[in-house]
């Protein structure tokens, strides 16, 4: 039976028996016989869900239904993001939209909205990030990351949750290596007062303007040629043939289109 094979049945297994996070599955010989495969290949399968988040094998005394967690999902997405950009793919780019589509769609749903002691939590990491802002942005980004956390933690959504920190994830592994400049502190701490505004009056076309607002910056760097690194400098100094990245001149000071 091939490995994959084997991984739906066990999956199908968990499914039909409604199983829930934490229950435990049946013992090794059990899902052997039921399962028609041997010990080895009954142990890879466990092994590649567990992987997965779909099973949890705690030695010594059996195998569980995982927590079903969105991380490993997350992690990969956030892993493939990064390798691409670093070919120079528009990767990071590609999830920023992803991001910026889920956030204006939702944006709306909150708007007018939220309660009061949601509203107090965001007010508060406003003033953080002002603060912040007056001392040279000293932790900014964690704040606006905990703002937009907390922005959408009345949705019950896990999976937007996931998506966007798989999109911080990404982000701030390149942050270092982006072109263009990074934006004032004072027009980010501004972007989301006015993300705040609308949603307490409840103009969500406003809400949503505001959204949109806030990742224009974000858009013009990830669209801005990056920096090359002195590796990347010294290989093209060696071999003229060495592809350019969008925007960046060829050997003869020309520019390579985007089609």
């Amino acid at each position: 039976m091939a490995a994959r094979e084997l991984q739906e049945r066990i999956k199908k297994l968990i499914v039909d028996g409604r199983l829930p996070s934490g229950a435990p599955l049946p013992t090794e010989p059990a899902l052997m016989a039921h399962l028609g495969a041997s010990r080895n290949s009954v142990r890879e399968a466990l092994k590649a869900l567990q992987a997965m988040g779909i099973v949890e094998i705690r030695h010594g005394f059996g195998t569980y239904v995982g927590a079903m967690s969105l991380a490993p999902m997350v992690e990969g997405l956030a892993f493939r993001t990064v390798a691409g950009h670093h070919r120079g793919e528009d990767s990071l780019l590609q999830l920023l939209e992803l991001r910026e589509a889920l956030e204006t769609g939702l944006i709306s749903r909150l708007a007018g909205r939220l309660p009061d002691r949601d509203l107090d939590e965001l007010d508060a990491l406003v003033a953080r990030m002002e603060r912040q802002a007056a001392h040279g942005g000293d932790g900014l980004a964690e704040t606006d990351r905990a703002f937009h956390a907390a922005l959408y933690r009345g949705l019950d959504n896990a999976l937007l949750g996931e998506v966007l920190e798989a999109f911080w994830e990404a982000f701030h592994t390149v942050r270092t290596d982006l072109g263009g400049a990074p934006q004032d502190p004072e027009t980010t701490c501004g972007q989301h007062r006015d993300i705040l505004d609308a949603v307490r009056s409840g103009d969500s076309l406003q809400a949503e303007a505001a959204i949109r607002e806030h990742f224009g910056n974000i858009r013009s760097r990830l669209s801005a040629p990056r920096p090359r690194s002195s590796q990347e400098r010294h290989r093209e100094q060696e071999d003229p043939r060495t592809p350019r990245r969008h925007g960046e001149p060829g050997p003869q000071g020309r520019h390579h289109e985007r089609v």
